[in-house]
């Protein structure tokens, strides 16, 4: 049998008759002391988990005796700053040994079941196409078109010249002087997966216009 206990601050697996070192207590040597911050019991294989402590359960001890821990050497320094200090640092320490541990009055936690529910089928989205695929559409003129809902090449390609124009003016001032007469074209070759008609059309435009 054996127990998580907080003791004094710090967490402790504890078992009978183990001895343990925490932070300094107030206790008096050879007087017994009580810790009711049990956060999990372990009796025979039965697990007991708190939430976070156990109601009920406890850890008896009794305090051995007050010391202090082994030196520890604390030295700071700032180069080129000619700044060098050294201390030394003893913990207060206080050795317990345990003699019981109680779990009488703690309710045992219910076992876990998994909820088993119906797999919901993830929601098909789809994807936007990369508008700058085509020739004469940067990154700018791209953005005011999937604001405008035309984000797919299928849609491009059944937008109107004329509205794709009214698309970017509306949407910027710089964006007026775009000629969108072959962006259908194109995004109906690339609709349809034909990038080497795509290209070959495309090395024969000059800014995405017919030369």
């Amino acid at each position: 049998m054996y127990a998580i206990v907080e003791i004094a601050g710090q967490q402790f697996k504890v078992s009978k008759d183990l001895k343990v070192y925490v932070h300094r207590l107030t206790n008096e040597e050879g007087s017994s002391v009580s810790f009711d911050k049990v956060l999990l019991l372990d009796d025979n294989g039965t697990i007991t988990l708190g939430a976070p402590a156990i109601e009920g359960a406890s850890v008896e001890a009794k305090v051995l005796q007050h010391l202090k821990g082994d030196k520890v050497i604390v030295f700071k320094k700032k180069r080129r700053k000619g700044y060098k200090k050294r201390n030394g640092h003893r913990q207060y320490l206080t050795q317990i040994v345990i003699e019981g541990i109680t779990g009488v009055g703690a309710k045992k936690a219910a076992p876990k079941t998994e909820k088993v529910t119906e797999a919901k089928a993830p929601k098909a989205s789809k994807k936007a196409d990369d508008l700058k695929l085509i020739e004469g559409i940067g990154p700018k003129a791209a953005e005011a078109l999937v604001a405008a809902g035309v984000d797919t090449f299928a849609k491009l390609a059944k937008a109107s010249a004329d509205s794709v124009k009214e698309i970017l003016t509306t949407a910027s001032s710089t964006l007026s002087h775009l000629d969108p007469t072959t962006w259908a074209q194109q995004a109906q070759l690339a609709a349809d997966g034909k990038m080497d008609e795509l290209k070959k059309l495309q090395d024969e435009l000059n800014g995405g216009k017919a030369v």
